[in-house]
């Protein structure tokens, strides 16, 4: 259905520094956990809420490798949409952009925040809510 999605512009270095304050490696690690961030918000997005597309471009299989199938049964469930909705592209790229914005504004709250264990209080946070 679609072979790519950028970031926002604004996003493009926030990419960079979330992953080297995290010490993540790859930039599209830190992009997964934002998608699954701003999922985990509930907030849900209209089709035209999508942000211009100047940032850091990712391909569909690196930026998901083999967890494609994963990521595309959250979007649909989320949205209760079909995998061949013609705005699934657009689910993707709002949620890559609002989870780096969350997880950004989060760093930039705390600023001593150690990267790990950030990470393991979202997932905490996250299974204590399906628990």
């Amino acid at each position: 259905m679609f072979s790519q999605i950028k970031t926002s512009s604004i996003n493009r270095g926030i990419v960079t520094e979330l992953t080297r304050k995290f010490n993540l490696g790859t930039e599209n690690i830190i992009a997964r956990i934002a998608i699954a961030c701003s999922l985990q918000s509930g907030i849900k997005f209209s089709p035209l809420d999508v942000k211009d597309s100047g940032g850091k471009e990712y391909s569909k299989k690196v930026l998901f490798g083999n967890y494609y199938p994963i990521y595309e049964a959250l979007i649909c469930t989320h949205y209760q949409i079909n995998a061949n909705d013609k705005d699934l592209p657009r689910y993707f790229k709002m949620h890559l952009d609002h989870g780096l914005e969350l997880i950004y504004q989060d760093v930039s709250d705390n600023p001593n925040l150690i990267g790990y264990d950030y990470l393991f209080e979202k997932i905490h946070d996250g299974l204590k809510d399906i628990c």
